[in-house]
């Protein structure tokens, strides 16, 4: 059992590495509490039950769709000027109190390159529902792109700079002050992507 227990501590020291720095203590933890929870799992008809209150605990934290009211005015205006609609926001974000939320795993590319830009849009759109800023950090862009494992890091920086028609006065990529800002071609660039993960 000792021995068995080492070798999977191992394993999920191991696991963990391959995070981001800031998630592997945490994804360290999550993993051997898991694991040594499987280890002293109740029986079969136990654990159904167990699954019952947790559906029932889960169906508290209601998730909503969003309403025209979630969205900042400059948002609104957005979605007229591009012909989308409440619908199309619905299809890839969900509401669950106050945090807006991806309905979306798949971001519909295969390339690393057209995911970094996608993330950063994508977040782009998330944070002008709040504020009416249509503008992301790039460094939660590189953690989003390393949990998708679509992380380029060679050409992380390259990837904005290639496409800086998208971004508002941008001219190289700093990770002292990563907040850019979408730019009117980078927003009609946002609504098709949109319109293509439905």
């Amino acid at each position: 059992m000792v021995a068995e227990l080492k070798d999977k501590v191992l394993e999920i020291a191991s696991i963990a590495k391959g995070c981001p720095d800031n998630l592997q203590e945490k994804c360290f933890e999550l993993l051997l509490k898991d694991f040594l929870e499987k280890q002293s799992s109740p029986p079969p008809a136990a654990l159904e039950e167990q699954v019952v209150v947790d559906s029932q605990k889960g169906a508290e934290a209601q998730q909503e769709d969003l309403s025209e009211k979630d969205l900042h005015l400059k948002t609104r205006k957005f979605l007229q000027s591009n012909k989308l609609t409440m619908d199309h926001i619905n299809q890839i974000f969900y509401k669950e109190g106050d945090k807006i939320l991806p309905l979306y795993d798949d971001l519909k590319t295969t390339k690393a390159s057209e995911s970094q830009l996608r993330i950063a849009m994508l977040q782009a759109l998330k944070n002008g529902m709040h504020s009416g800023e249509f503008e992301f950090n790039g460094e939660e862009v590189r953690e989003e792109c390393q949990l998708r494992k679509c992380y380029d890091a060679p050409n992380f920086a390259a990837n904005f700079k290639n496409n800086k028609d998208y971004f508002e006065d941008f001219t190289k990529y700093k990770k002292k002050s990563p907040v850019i800002r979408l730019s009117t071609e980078g927003k009609s660039a946002l609504a098709v992507v949109i319109r293509e993960l439905q």
